[in-house]
């Protein structure tokens, strides 16, 4: 094999670094598929699954929350999003990050069983400071009955699953 000079080496190095760049753009720039395109595998005999999602309406901000159950983040909330986690069954208090703290009946307890299945819909309420409608948000937790939550995770785009 010839040896390349420095000045072809350094060329090499350009074109595969372009490349490289390229594909990592590229991949990022993929939009994420809705939930009904996902193949979800069942939920195991011994474990809960929990369902988040987002609607993100025309008044909700682009803020990204930690969600969390019984303190520990589980995920994020996304505008228009949708994710789910595999847990043990138990009871658990979920919440989202907010910037004015905590209002009363703010958040969600719940108490899944093995198998079940349970949606929770993260809603966001903006806040008046001054008379004016601030960039921040208050979000809050609901459960949404199945039968009216799947119809609507199904649309919304998927982040993950446990």
């Amino acid at each position: 094999m010839p040896r390349m000079s420095k000045s072809h080496k350094f060329v090499e190095y350009r074109r595969r670094a372009a490349v490289t760049a390229i594909l990592l753009i590229a991949a990022d720039c993929a939009p994420l598929p809705p939930a009904n395109s996902v193949a979800v595998p069942p939920i195991a005999a011994s474990d809960a699954r929990l369902w988040f999602y987002r609607t993100g309406g025309p008044y909700d901000t682009h803020q990204r929350p930690y969600l969390r159950l019984n303190g520990q983040i589980a995920g994020i909330s996304e505008p228009n999003g949708s994710f789910y986690r595999d847990v043990i069954p138990g009871h658990y208090s979920v919440t989202v990050d907010s910037y004015f703290g905590t209002n009363f009946d703010q958040f969600t307890e719940i108490d899944p069983s093995a198998g079940q299945e349970t949606y929770v819909e993260v809603l966001s309420q903006g806040v008046y400071v001054g008379g004016e409608r601030a960039a921040r948000q208050n979000f809050y937790t609901r459960v949404i009955p199945a039968g009216v939550a799947r119809a609507d995770v199904i649309r919304r785009l998927f982040y993950s699953g446990s």
